[in-house]
């Protein structure tokens, strides 16, 4: 009851300043009582709502995804992309699009652990099985035990550089941070099984092979032969290096495409 009344007593306090004060003096000291509880500027995206608090909010809600969702449903190209399309069952935009972090502010910026989060309430408030149960953390220092739970595969399975052939558990080398792991160490340059991890390009499989790869990597042997007149697509490391696949022995950097 004593809040209430507060409130109430703040509430008439500032109609009545409102009523004795001028308008024109408003208007001098450019009072604007919307930037007064603002947290921050709003990202570039947002800055034409930047006076407009209720175009986001919902008074004692806050951000309301309904909101969101009636400027952002409508790009039908953007939520048919596979990276976005998981966005329609969500429903809780502001969590992973934090605004107020000022007008250069990266909006789309991947955060896993709320993510996760999302997920764990998801699951809490439809009464479902959580399917991560019994599942062993990732042993990898960088990954939280709640980012371990997320299926990395469901949305990144189309980036898959290794094409599969270290299965989907991407978490048991990769963070969540980027994808590149610093404490990775190519196998000696003298190695020849770069066909446990690497695939050809389908080019590889066709006559392409025989007609343009061998011809441009060709060079002569102490025998006096082509070097690749024998090659099969597996024996990658007849013709690259390991610096880079462009990078071929006896050629250089080389790019037809």
């Amino acid at each position: 009851m004593k809040k209430a009344s507060i409130i109430i007593l703040l509430v008439l306090s500032v109609s009545v300043f409102l009523y004795v004060i001028k308008p024109d003096a408003i208007a001098k000291n450019s009072i604007n009582w919307q930037s007064q509880v603002s947290p921050g500027k709003l990202s570039g995206a947002h800055a034409q709502l930047e006076t407009n608090c209720a175009s986001c909010h919902t008074a004692i809600k806050g951000v309301a995804d309904e909101k969101c969702i009636s400027c952002h449903a409508n790009n039908r190209a953007l939520l048919q992309r596979q990276p976005t399309s998981f966005h329609a069952t969500i429903g809780n935009c502001a969590s992973c699009h934090v605004e107020h972090q000022g007008f250069n502010a990266n909006l789309t910026i991947m955060n896993h652990t709320a993510l996760a989060k999302i997920g764990e309430k998801l699951i809490s408030d439809n009464n479902s099985n959580d399917p991560t149960d019994g599942i062993v953390s990732a042993n990898n220092a960088l990954i939280s035990s709640l980012e371990s739970k997320l299926n990395c595969a469901s949305c990144h399975s189309t980036k898959d550089k290794h094409l599969g052939l270290f299965g989907p558990d991407c978490a048991s080398c990769h963070a969540t941070t980027q994808w590149t792991i610093s404490a990775f160490k190519h196998p000696s340059v003298n190695s020849i099984d770069c066909a446990q991890c690497h695939q050809a390009p389908p080019s590889h499989y066709m006559e392409h092979f025989d007609m343009i790869s061998k011809r441009i990597a060709a060079r002569p042997n102490d025998k006096g032969s082509g070097c690749c007149e024998g090659v099969i697509v597996s024996q990658c490391y007849s013709c690259h290096k390991t610096t880079s696949w462009n990078d071929i022995q006896g050629v250089g950097y080389y790019k037809h495409h």
